[in-house]
């Protein structure tokens, strides 16, 4: 049997860390169980897929992902200012994610970035736009579909 090399619609069991550039963990799975997903469904950004491409089971690397093949570059577009009345039920802080309703219906997170007695700028790019990532990985098992 030939060893199963990542590809599109593989499934992977694996863990993983995303880091910034100064070591401090984003999110990690290595003290947790492993995660389960197939390549293309959705799960990872494209550009952390991509990095996966060719590895095999038993395989350990570390890829630094850029802000535009990972969480994009921020917009100032998506940066907004409201009116502070409403807001008038919350306590505000820089920071604080506000969770929004768009008109299907969806949520929209945003951060408060400043706000005042007139206004409040929330940010609605991801957390980390703009930020390289250091992808850590260990991949356990692959699985190829034989179809």
């Amino acid at each position: 049997m030939s060893e199963q090399r990542i590809g599109q619609n593989s499934k992977v069991t694996l863990h993983f860390a995303l880091k910034f550039d100064s070591g401090d963990v984003v999110d990690s799975n290595f003290d947790k169980d492993p995660a389960t997903f197939t390549i293309g469904d959705g799960s990872l950004l494209p550009g952390f897929e991509r990095a996966l491409f060719g590895l095999k089971d038993g395989d350990q690397r570390s890829f630094e992902i850029l802000p535009e093949q990972g969480f994009g570059i921020p917009n100032e577009q998506n940066v907004q200012t409201m009116p502070r009345s409403q807001f008038d039920d919350m306590e505000l802080d820089y920071g604080v994610l506000v969770i929004f309703k768009d008109a299907a219906g969806g949520e929209m997170p945003g951060v408060v970035k400043a706000f005042n007695d007139q206004q409040v700028t929330i940010d609605f790019n991801h957390p980390l736009a703009g930020k390289v990532i250091t992808f850590d990985v260990a991949i356990i098992t692959v699985q190829n579909s034989t179809l």
